[in-house]
């Protein structure tokens, strides 16, 4: 798998992590490391469909992923096959590691969706946050993670996620 070209593009194999196990792990194309953020596109790496209700992520479905390396999320750009946007999954997460061809991501459960038209904004997963026990076992984690989500909400709300992205 090659990830180390002059230009920083290349295909980085995606680890998302959860409590310690590998929840899931996929290939994406790298398309930018800037030092801070990696930037990587994948399909839809899921079995089949899952249906949150207000949103459908399916085969076919394309992920630009944006990762930082000193913030504690991870915000996915969801686009339909055809290219329509669908909208912004966020992941709240420990900053993202980059060994080699290899991109890690610890999910702290916290979770944030941004629908395409700027209507829909919701925190997701609250109570499996509350469930995982990290207020305890790590507080300091727990309030970043909790700060992090503060603030993709204020961002969802008021500007949306384009200077951020950009």
């Amino acid at each position: 798998m090659s990830a180390n070209s002059a230009d920083g593009t290349g295909v980085l194999e995606v680890v998302l992590t959860k409590a310690g196990r590998t929840k899931i792990r996929y290939p994406a194309a790298l398309l930018s490391d800037d030092g801070t953020r990696l930037t990587v596109r994948a399909p839809w790496a899921g079995e089949g469909v899952r249906d949150f209700g207000f949103v459908r992520f399916e085969p076919g479905d394309v992920f630009t992923e944006y990762y930082w390396r000193d913030r504690w999320y991870a915000v996915k750009e969801v686009r339909a096959g055809d290219g329509t946007l669908k909208g912004w999954y966020c992941d709240i997460t420990r900053p993202a590691v980059r060994s080699g061809a290899e991109l890690t991501v610890e999910d702290l459960d916290l979770d944030l969706w941004l629908s395409a038209d700027g209507e829909n904004v919701r925190r997701l997963d609250e109570d499996e946050f509350a469930a995982s026990g990290l207020t305890e076992s790590d507080p300091e984690a727990a309030t970043a993670a909790v700060s992090a989500l503060t603030a993709l909400e204020t961002l969802a709300r008021t500007t949306g996620f384009d200077a951020l992205l950009a």
